[in-house]
This record gives C-alpha cells, structure tokens and sequence, in this order.
C-alpha cells in the first residue's frame, strides 16, 4: 500500500517576492565583490604607465627637417606615423591579454563588479599610455622644434595617436581573453541531481 501524500500547507511564494530575493543576493554579491574590483581597476589602470613608456620607445620615429621658413617630412612616402598607431594596438592587445590573464588567477571566480573594473580599468589604462607617451615624446611644438634645431637638422615629429579607436585595443582584448578563460577554467555551476520519480517523493512509503 502506498501512503497517502502529506498536504503541505504553506502557501506558494510569489513571483516578486522570488525577484526581490534574487535581486537581494545580487546586491549583496556585488558589494562583496568591491574591494576585490577596486584592487584590479587600480591595478590595471597603473599598468598604463608602462605601456606609455613603452610605445615612447617602440614607436617609429616621424623625421622632419626645416629650410628656415617651412618644416618638412624628410621621407614624404614614410609610414611612421601609422607604424605608431599600429605600435600602440599591439601594445595594447597584449597588455590586455596579460592583464586578464593576471585578474583570472587573482580573482578566478570573476564576477559582475570584478569584470566590469577590469574593464574600465583597461580603457583608463589606454588613455594614461596615450596621454603619457605624448608627453614623454618629442617636444609637441614643432615650430620652436625646429629653430632650435636649426636649418637642415633632421629631428623627430611629436607622437601622435591618429586612429582613436586604437584606445579600445587594450579593454577589447582584456575582455575578450578573461571570457575565454572564464569559460574553458572558470568553476562550474554543481550539475542538478536526478529528478524524482513519480511515487518516490518525501512523504511516501510504499511496501
């Protein structure tokens, strides 16, 4: 003979009160994530400093020469200056594949508030590199450049970055590596057991 089933009477919880619950432990999750996604924004963004200097020293140099009235490229048909805006994508595609790499050991669990700083983190890091690089570069006036060098003396241009898009190299590729990494060695969610069978729940007894 089989028991009969026990009623439970507790009423069913409600759609919202549900949404509230997981809303609530999202919150809480997120704010448990922010030291962590402090550390990794600040982190990351210093990193730029780096890669500033970096691109100062790797970038290829735009010649330039004066007559005295007018300041000309010595090689009218060079391409220093996209070798610069290539430079600066390639550091920052690996910048940003190092940096994911460093924040999955770090933090391999990820999480909402770990990512997104690891995302901003990479765009601030870009602009500190490029405003850096400017600085530490070839004076940017090339007018006073040029008379202090005087007529006929080849001397660099000023470091510039043409293609602004090259800024997302670095957050691109950092988020694009931590997904991947995230996916093939990231911890996975516990599989669900099997389901009950029909006649075996709690509450039954059969003989």
């Amino acid at each position: 003979m089989t028991a009969p089933l026990t009623p439970d009477d507790r009423p069913p919880r409600s759609p919202s009160y549900e949404s509230r619950g997981g809303r609530a432990a999202l919150l809480d999750a997120v704010r448990a994530e922010l030291p962590a996604a402090g550390v990794v924004a600040a982190a990351v963004t210093l990193s730029g400093a780096l890669f500033g200097l970096l691109w100062v020293w790797l970038a290829p140099h735009v010649p330039l020469i004066s007559d005295g009235r007018a300041v000309f490229l010595k090689n009218s048909e060079g391409e220093q200056a996209i070798g610069a805006d290539g430079t600066f994508a390639l550091l920052g595609l690996g910048f940003g594949a190092v940096a994911a790499g460093l924040v999955f050991l770090f933090r391999r669990a990820g999480g909402i508030a770990v990512v997104a700083a690891l995302a901003v983190g990479s765009l601030l890091a870009s602009v500190l590199a490029w405003r850096l690089g400017v600085y530490m570069g070839p004076a940017s006036d090339v007018a006073a450049h040029a008379r202090s060098v005087g007529k006929g003396v080849v001397f660099d241009a000023p470091l510039r970055l043409g293609a602004k898009g090259m800024l997302l190299a670095f957050p691109i590729a950092a988020m694009a590596v931590h997904l991947l990494l995230t996916a093939a060695f990231g911890p996975r969610d516990p599989e669900p057991g099997p389901p009950w069978e029909a006649g075996a729940g709690p509450g039954v007894s059969s003989r």
